[in-house]
C-alpha cells in the first residue's frame, strides 16, 4: 500500500488573501478536512479548509452539475465522520457510494491530488451495513408497520385533504381500540372496507363515520402507493432505527448505506421511508442541544428526487423535521445538482455549503447561477465566473464556525477519498449482507395474525341465531315505607341496575377492556408526527 507524501506545514509562504481565508478555518476543536484554498488556479496546501465537527447538526448542502465530484465529496465527508466515531446514513440512489466499504486503489492521480492539497493519503474503507427497502435489492430489508407510521404521517404521504386525513385518523383510532393490528397495507385496506360496510357503520355511530367517497379516495391512494413498491416496505419485522446509531468495535462510526438504484421511478416509496425514518428518530432520541459531535449524519444523494412532485403537506413535514431534528444531535446533508432543487424553507436551514461547478448554457441556467451567487457571503472572488470554471473535485465552500458565524468563502481543491471511488464488487456486497449480524433479524418477512385475518374470520362466522326474549316476571310489590334492597341486603338506587347493565353490555367498553393494555398504550403514545412510540 502506497501513501502520498505528507504535507510540511509552515514551509509554504501564503499570499495575504489565502492567509486571511485560512484564519477563518483555524478551529480549535475537532474538524473534518476538506482541502486547500485555491487562488488564481493554485492550491495552497498551507491554507486548509475544514468543517467543525460540532456544527454538522446545522445541516448542509453539496450541490453541482453532473460529473463535478459531488458523490466524491459526500464520500470524503462520510469517511472522516466514521473515523471520528460518528455514525453515517447514506441514501445512495445510483449505487456508486457502496465503495465506501472498501479501501481505495492507489494511483498516480490520487497521489498528485494528495500532494497538491497537503493530504496524507492511505487506502482505507469504513465499516458498512447495506440496506434495501423491503428487500427490493441485495441489502438487509428495511420494513415498517402501518401502525408505526400513524395516520398523520401516512396522510401526508398520500396527499390527503383535511377531511380525508380526519377519516384516516378515525380508522387508526378504531383499529387501536379494537385490537386490530395494522402491520401492512392489506390490514389497513381491510379495516377501511369493514368500516364502510353496514356492520362497520353501525359500530362507528357513536364516534363518527366514513363516507364511501372518502374511503374510495384513500383506497385508491393506497393502491398507488403499493404499485410504487411500498407494499414490500410495510410489514414485519419492523426496522429499529436505533441500528443507525451504532459504532464498530474499534470505535469508528458505522456507515449505513441504503441502496436505491430503482428509486427514480418510485419517488413515493423513497419519500415514505424518509418521512418515517426521520420522524421515528426524532421521536425516540432525547433532546441534547449542540454537542461536540453529532449522533448521526444523513446524506441524501440525488435530493431532487425527494422533492420533485412532492405534495405541499410533505414539504411542510420535511421542513419541520429538518428544523427540529438538529436539537436531537442529527445532521442532514442534501446532495443535488442545483440549490434550486431544494425548497427555500429547507435551504435556509442548511448552514454548511459545498458548491461544485454550475453550468450556464441557457437563460434559466444563468438565472439559477445568479440566485446561487446571491446566497453566499460577500467575498473577494467573482463567484459568477468562478462557479462556471471550477474543475472536477473543486468547490466553493462556506461553513459555520464554532461560534455559528459563516466562514469566509473559499474556492477549495478537495481531498481525495481514501475509500474506493466507485461501486463495490457485487459479490463482496452480497457477502457483507450475508455476514451481517442483522441479516437473521430482518431478512425474512413475518405475517402474523392482524386486522386482515381477524376481520376475515369475523366475516366467515355465521350470524348468531336470534335469542327469544323471555316474558318479564312481575316484581313483588314493595312493602310500604321500605326501600328496595339488593341480593346482599344493601340499599340499591332505582337506576343502578339499569346503568350497570348498560355499561357491561356496551360493545365499545367491552372492546376497550380487551385492548386496554397494548392497544391503549399504542394509541395514547402517538407522537406529534402521528407515529406510534416504539417500546425498546
Amino acid at each position: 500500500m502506497t501513501t502520498a507524501e505528507p504535507p510540511s506545514p509552515g514551509t509554504e509562504p501564503l499570499p495575504p488573501a489565502a492567509r486571511e481565508i485560512a484564519e477563518g478555518y483555524a478551529f480549535t476543536g475537532p474538524a473534518l478536512d476538506l482541502g486547500a484554498v485555491v487562488l488564481d488556479g493554485t492550491a495552497h496546501r498551507g491554507a486548509q479548509v475544514r468543517i467543525p465537527l460540532g456544527v454538522l447538526n446545522r445541516h448542509g448542502l453539496v450541490a453541482g452539475a453532473t460529473g463535478t465530484g459531488k458523490t466524491k465529496t459526500l464520500q470524503l465527508i462520510a469517511e472522516q465522520l466514521s473515523a471520528q466515531g460518528v455514525p453515517v446514513f447514506l441514501a445512495d440512489v445510483k449505487g456508486d457510494v457502496s465503495g465506501i466499504s472498501a479501501p481505495g486503489v492507489p494511483s498516480e492521480r490520487t497521489a498528485a491530488r494528495a500532494a497538491e492539497v497537503g493530504q496524507d493519503w492511505s487506502a482505507r474503507g469504513c465499516p458498512t451495513e447495506f440496506y434495501a427497502l423491503g428487500g427490493l435489492g441485495t441489502g438487509i430489508p428495511i420494513r415498517a408497520t402501518v401502525t408505526s407510521f400513524g395516520p398523520l404521517l401516512l396522510a401526508k404521504v398520500l396527499d390527503l385533504n383535511e377531511t380525508q386525513e380526519s377519516s384516516l385518523g378515525l380508522v387508526f383510532h378504531y383499529a387501536d381500540r379494537n385490537g386490530l393490528e395494522l402491520y401492512d397495507l392489506k390490514d389497513l385496506t381491510a379495516v377501511i372496507a369493514f368500516l364502510t360496510s353496514p356492520e362497520g357503520k353501525e359500530e362507528l355511530k357513536g364516534i363518527g363515520g366514513i363516507s364511501a367517497a372518502t374511503a374510495g379516495v384513500i383506497l385508491r391512494s393506497l393502491t398507488m402507493l403499493e404499485n410504487e413498491g411500498a407494499g414490500a416496505f410495510f410489514g414485519e419485522p419492523e426496522f429499529d432505527t436505533a441500528e443507525l446509531l451504532r459504532t464498530a468495535p474499534d470505535g469508528r462510526g458505522l456507515v449505513s448505506a441504503l441502496e436505491l438504484p430503482a428509486v427514480q421511478d418510485r419517488p413515493r416509496l423513497f419519500s415514505t421511508f424518509l418521512m418515517w425514518l426521520l420522524a421515528d428518530l426524532y421521536q425516540e432520541l432525547p433532546e441534547v442541544g449542540d454537542l461536540d459531535r453529532p449522533k448521526l449524519v444523513f446524506f441524501f444523494d440525488e435530493a431532487h428526487l425527494l422533492f420533485k412532485g412532492a405534495s405541499k403537506a410533505f414539504l411542510e413535514a420535511i421542513t419541520q423535521t429538518v428544523r427540529l431534528i438538529r436539537s436531537k444531535g442529527v445532521g442532514i446533508f442534501f446532495v443535488t445538482q442545483t440549490p434550486k432543487d431544494v425548497p427555500a424553507d429547507v435551504l435556509g436551514q442548511l448552514g454548511n455549503r459545498v458548491q461544485h461547478a454550475l453550468r450556464a448554457f441557457t437563460p434559466d441556467d444563468a438565472k439559477a447561477l445568479r440566485a446561487t451567487v446571491s446566497t453566499f457571503p460577500r467575498s473577494t472572488y467573482d463567484l459568477s465566473e468562478v462557479l462556471t470554471s471550477l474543475g472536477t473535485g473543486e468547490a466553493v465552500v462556506t461553513v459555520l464556525s464554532e461560534q455559528g458565524a459563516p466562514t469566509p468563502v473559499a474556492v477549495t481543491r478537495l481531498r481525495a477519498p481514501q475509500s474506493l471511488m466507485g461501486p463495490v464488487d457485487p459479490a463482496a456486497l452480497a457477502a457483507a449482507v450475508v455476514g451481517s449480524a442483522l441479516a437473521a433479524r430482518y431478512r425474512d418477512p413475518i405475517d402474523r395474525e392482524s386486522a386482515y385475518e381477524k376481520l376475515a374470520a369475523r366475516a366467515a362466522r355465521p350470524a348468531p341465531a336470534p335469542v327469544p326474549t323471555p316474558e318479564p316476571t312481575p316484581e313483588p310489590a314493595p312493602v310500604p315505607g321500605e326501600e328496595a334492597r339488593g341480593p346482599d341486603g344493601a340499599r340499591a338506587g332505582k337506576d343502578d341496575a339499569g346503568v350497570l347493565g348498560m355499561l357491561l353490555n356496551n360493545p365499545t367498553l367491552k372492546s376497550f377492556a380487551r385492548s386496554a393494555g397494548s392497544q391503549l398504550g399504542r394509541e395514547i403514545s402517538r407522537s406529534l408526527f402521528g407515529t406510534s412510540r416504539r417500546r425498546r
